[in-house]
């Protein structure tokens, strides 16, 4: 085995969520899961290095998912999630970790992921590892903006 092969096979297993994304249903949803322990364990910093970690896993993701592609010889490969993982901690950015919380959140990140509404459908135009990633950041920021307003709804009332 070459050093290249080697790194490229840390490469993918980062990409594929540890193995999360390799599940035969539903990757993405699954792979998006590895973002809840990972964001209990940051978001105990202080909102600054919270989103200075955030946007070094996501300048990290888009290289590594960038890479990955260009391994698996695919535009976007379904494996890749750690996308999702990126797109979930932006989703729960900022929120308090109760279980209503991180359902919420988690279904609709899922469905604004799925269903790509503007501009989460635009950033996937956007070449190689930054389209693989910023559409989930898209995701992430609408999902987090709707969980915020019907919290803010709902506290006003």
């Amino acid at each position: 085995m070459t050093s290249s092969s080697f790194i490229d096979r840390i490469i993918i297993f980062m990409a594929v969520g540890l193995g999360l994304g390799l599940s035969p249903v539903a990757p993405g949803t699954i792979g998006s899961l590895l973002a809840i322990p990972l964001w209990l364990a940051i978001s105990r910093f202080p909102t600054v290095i919270y989103i200075l970690s955030c946007l070094g896993f996501a300048m990290a993701s888009v290289w590594i998912a960038g890479r990955a592609a260009g391994i698996m010889a695919e535009k976007d490969p379904s494996r890749v999630v750690i996308d999702e993982i990126v797109g979930m901690l932006v989703a729960l950015q900022g929120l308090y970790p109760y279980p209503l919380t991180l359902l919420g959140t988690f279904v609709l990140f899922r469905f604004f992921d799925i269903i790509k509404p503007f501009p989460v459908k635009q950033m996937e135009r956007l070449p190689g590892g930054f389209g693989i990633v910023m559409d989930d950041v898209a995701a992430g920021i609408l999902a987090n903006v709707i969980w915020r307003t019907g919290e803010y709804i709902y506290y006003a009332w």
